[in-house]
């Protein structure tokens, strides 16, 4: 880390942003490193395996994934085409990058038969007296 910091022309923000941020975490596995992946959700990962498309169904939660020494982050940033706009900070673990599907409205629809709605009517009753919501139940 230290030879590729001072190779930098910003130097002292990277360094501020390495020593403010940065982790080197040290594991026995690459079965353990993939489960800091999933827990740390990092917005981007970078898999330099011999075979990392072998361990892309492992990986849960991350950002923007990089397959192996030729695809480096810079390549997604500028080129490969992803969207640069990505869940940071963990927020990977429940959240996608940005995409055409953010802009699309969306509508829940929702028919069911008169057979189909009588087998379940009782647990909807059940389930709305639960929360006090009668006007729910009545419907």
């Amino acid at each position: 880390v230290e030879i590729q910091l001072s190779k930098l022309e910003r130097v002292d923000i990277a360094s501020r942003s390495i020593n403010d941020f940065g982790r080197i975490i040290i594991v026995d596995s690459l079965e353990e490193a993939i489960g800091v992946v999933n827990e740390i959700a990092p917005e981007h990962l970078q898999i330099m395996v011999e075979n990392p498309m072998e361990q892309l169904p492992y990986i849960r939660n991350a950002g923007a994934i990089f397959l192996g020494s030729f695809s480096p982050e810079a390549l997604g940033d500028y080129i490969a085409g992803p969207n640069h706009t990505l869940p940071t900070s963990g927020t990977a673990a429940f959240s996608s990058p940005l995409g055409v599907y953010d802009f699309l409205k969306k509508s829940s629809i929702i028919q069911y038969t008169e057979e189909a709605f009588k087998a379940v009517a009782d647990d909807i009753i059940v389930m709305a007296e639960a929360e006090q919501l009668t006007g729910h139940a009545e419907s």
